[in-house]
């Protein structure tokens, strides 16, 4: 069987473009994200028509010879996200053109990184957080350089760059109790990806994790 590390060392015209082909192609979709779903809440039978639109961007680039995804930890406040780690995104604006567009401005506002540094490469499949109403569109896009960051620091707390080949090693998959901050008096025990320095992907970040983890594995299926 060829390693899957493989993917991650692949020269980086063809890793891109096979990501955007194959992004073109029917996804795993919802069994991929159960891989690691972890839910304050529920879900509902069916998604409620006042859910909230929201996107977020999966930023790649490469960094000492291997592709990275940027994550954010966010700030603690009183949302149902707070100190969580997560992409870069958020509510959809009245103005924004689309998803797409919401992920974009979000990352620059966000992280300071502007839309024409970033090659959108497509989408992975939607998923509602039922705990704030929120349907969510991730979309995965490259950058040809490091990131240099402009922070919101009312909204990030700092930025993580994170190797793709440590992150979807299997011995970074765990289960763990986390207490979330829009229940904050019940602990749950959820699946999680747990980094070296012992922080904590979960909930709707590591369910979209798990899918684009999928998809790199489809390459050497």
């Amino acid at each position: 069987m060829v390693c899957i590390k493989r993917w991650y060392f692949l020269d980086r015209q063809e890793l891109i473009g096979w990501i955007k082909q194959r992004l073109l192609e029917p996804l795993p979709g919802v069994a991929a994200q159960e891989l690691m779903a972890a839910r304050v809440l529920p879900m509902p039978l069916k998604v409620p028509s006042n859910a909230r639109e929201s996107a977020v961007l999966c930023l790649l680039f490469h960094k000492n010879g291997l592709l990275h995804a940027l994550l954010i930890k966010r700030m603690a406040d009183k949302g149902a996200h707070s100190g969580q780690v997560s992409f870069p995104g958020g509510r959809r604006d009245p103005e924004d053109a689309g998803l797409q567009e919401t992920a974009l401005r979000e990352m620059f506002e966000e992280t300071g990184i502007d839309a024409p540094a970033i090659e959108m490469l497509g989408a992975l499949t939607p998923l509602y957080i039922p705990v704030s109403n929120f349907m969510v569109y991730p979309f995965v896009g490259y950058t040809n350089q490091p990131p240099q960051y402009s922070l919101s620091h009312a909204e990030v707390d700092y930025v993580m760059e994170i190797a793709l080949k440590d992150l979807f090693a299997p011995e970074r998959k765990t289960t763990v109790d986390v207490t979330s901050p829009a229940i904050p008096d019940t602990i749950r025990q959820v699946k999680a990806y747990l980094l070296q320095d012992g922080t904590i992907i979960w909930g709707a970040t590591a369910m979209i994790l798990s899918e684009l983890e999928v998809v790199a594995k489809d390459m050497i299926s």
